[in-house]
């Protein structure tokens, strides 16, 4: 085999790059599988190198089905390499053994991709190959008994692969039209109003505190009396509740009305709201 057919059954076989090939072929007496360990040993370390930098670009990907339904994030350091063909088919393998996994990251990374090698292993390959930093960010699976799951996806790249997506979940006896209509709507709705929780009560008490926090900083210098700013402040956080509670936010498709009015004329007393989800490339 002449040494230029070594370096394309190397780089066919190990996604290196041409000059990376030739070198590790000198380096290894033109021996190939000894290239190919040399390859994957500087793979790593060029891996471990870029794993410094910041990865705040990627895509994120639905898989599942509308009972069991998740939603992963993969992340680079550019959008090129995000629409990239390699990447791409990279994380829509990912997705679906994720949704396998449940989201359980530590399996996920220790599972086995179509190539026989952990999806751990696989992104050490594709950082080598692609030359930028490659993790995984935020991943999420939903399932409830007796309930049907929705999804919406905002600037889609290519099939299931988008920058935002969003996974609901409502409980029902019936999988009709009226709540697939409904399921459709409210999915998009999350996607532009970016809830952070189902009703007021379930907000998070950190979030809660942050924002009485940033009040209280904004009323300090206001020259009001305490009685009055006590007041104020209750007012604000009050609105903060209701503007970031999905319940009790202005439907998108009908502002002048709630989500939970919206619920409430479809006139169909099993029909509820269980869970929901949404992750954006960049939040």
């Amino acid at each position: 085999m002449s040494d230029i057919e070594k370096v394309k059954q190397l780089r066919q076989s190990t996604g290196a790059g041409f000059k990376d090939c030739n070198a590790a072929l000198k380096e290894s007496n033109g021996d190939t599988n000894k290239a190919a360990e040399i390859l994957r040993v500087k793979g790593i370390a060029k891996a471990s190198k870029k794993m410094t930098r910041d990865a705040k670009e990627g895509v994120i990907v639905i898989s599942g089905d509308n009972k069991k339904t998740s939603l992963i994030e993969i992340n680079c350091e550019t959008d090129f390499v995000a629409k990239n063909d390699d990447f791409i088919i990279f994380a829509k393998e990912l997705s679906e053994i994720n949704n396998n996994c449940s989201s359980e990251i530590e399996k996920l990374k220790k599972s086995l991709m179509k190539n026989g090698k952990t999806v751990d292993e696989n992104i050490v390959a594709l950082i080598a190959k692609i030359g930028e930093k490659i993790t995984i960010g935020k991943a999420k699976t939903i399932y409830n008994e007796n309930c049907f799951n929705f999804v919406y996806q905002h600037s889609v790249i290519k099939d299931n692969v988008s920058k935002l997506g969003v996974i609901v979940s409502l409980e029902t006896e019936e999988n009709n039209e009226k709540t697939k209509l409904f399921g459709k709507q409210l999915s998009m709705h999350i996607a532009a109003s970016n809830p952070i929780a189902l009703n007021s009560d379930n907000i998070q008490k950190d979030i809660l505190d942050k924002e009485s926090e940033l009040i209280t900083e904004e009323l300090k210098n206001s020259g009001k009396s305490e009685e009055i700013t006590k007041k104020i402040s209750i007012g604000k956080l009050n609105k903060f509740k209701e503007e970031n509670s999905l319940m009790t936010q202005y439907w998108v498709m009908e502002p002048k009305k709630k989500v939970k009015d919206i619920l409430s004329e479809i006139n169909m007393p099993n029909l509820k709201i269980k869970e929901f989800t949404r992750i954006k490339i960049g939040d």
